[in-house]
C-alpha cells in the first residue's frame, strides 16, 4: 500500500526539480529575452537543450537510483 504514495512523492519531486532547473539554466547560460526576439531559432535550440538535459538531471538523480 506504500507504493503508490512513493511514486506520488518522486514525482513531485522531479517535477519541482525539472522545473527548478529549466528556470535557473537560462540564466546561467545567457538565454534571455533579447535572444529570444533576435534569434527565434537559437533561442529555441538552446531551450530545447535545456529541457533535454534538465530531464536527465532528474532521472539520473531521483529516477535511476
Amino acid at each position: 500500500g506504500k507504493l503508490y504514495q512513493h511514486c506520488a512523492r518522486i514525482d513531485t519531486q522531479a517535477q519541482q526539480m525539472f522545473n527548478t532547473l529549466v528556470s535557473q539554466m537560462p540564466k546561467t547560460e545567457n538565454i534571455t529575452e533579447q535572444l529570444k526576439s533576435q534569434n527565434q531559432l537559437e533561442w529555441v535550440r538552446r531551450m530545447n537543450s535545456i529541457h533535454e538535459r534538465a530531464s536527465e538531471i532528474v532521472c539520473n538523480e531521483l529516477i535511476y537510483v
